[in-house]
């Protein structure tokens, strides 16, 4: 297999086995990002998509009813309902992820927003917990940005994880992120059509 077509393979993997991405929307990104959309691979990339989505689907039949990711969603509702502005996949990175969560902040409205807070994973947080390091690492912090704000919002996030079942470490302080010790990647593909 050439070096390109190793990395669309990444490429295809990750975003199929994240959860989040329909064929189609597979397709383009890695055609985009990987070929440039050069019309050679458009055929093995195609089969490669398709192979990897019956590998993926055939691997859901065995999950439990209730994922990791499942009970993720339901908590993130939960921390919304109370304040918290939750987001999945939010940038890259921490920073970018800070980036992304200010001006989210900023388009609800800022201080008369009524948001206390705010908890999210980046990417690579989300590519670590999928091929089974540590678990899934979450940031977390408070509106207007302090200490005391921050370490608020950060218990309030452990008792709503630790209500869902998770097993979480957290220092206690604003300096560190929450760990969902153990969490297993394991979101479902969306509905075919």
């Amino acid at each position: 297999m050439d070096e390109r077509r190793e990395e669309a393979q990444d490429a295809l993997r990750f975003r199929i086995w994240s959860g989040y991405y329909e064929p189609d929307e597979v397709f383009d990104i890695v055609n985009d990002e990987v070929f440039e959309e050069d019309g050679e691979n458009e055929d093995w990339l195609r089969q490669a998509i398709d192979l990897e989505f019956r590998k993926k689907r055939k691997a859901e039949q065995e999950w439990p009813a209730v994922t990791d990711c499942d009970r993720l969603d339901r908590v993130f509702e939960s921390l919304r309902g109370q304040g918290i502005l939750t987001r999945h996949r939010c940038g890259l990175t921490i920073q970018d992820g800070l980036g992304v969560i200010d001006q989210l902040y900023k388009e609800a409205g800022g201080e008369q927003s009524g948001l206390v807070g705010y908890c999210f994973y980046h990417l690579q947080d989300m590519e670590a917990a999928m091929w089974g390091e540590a678990g899934l690492w979450l940031a977390f912090g408070g509106f207007p940005p302090s200490q005391g704000r921050a370490v608020q919002v950060g218990q309030l996030v452990r008792k709503e994880f630790e209500q869902a079942g998770f097993t979480v470490e957290w220092d206690g302080t604003s300096n560190s992120r929450i760990l969902l010790k153990g969490f297993r990647w394991q979101r479902r593909s969306p509905a075919k059509p």
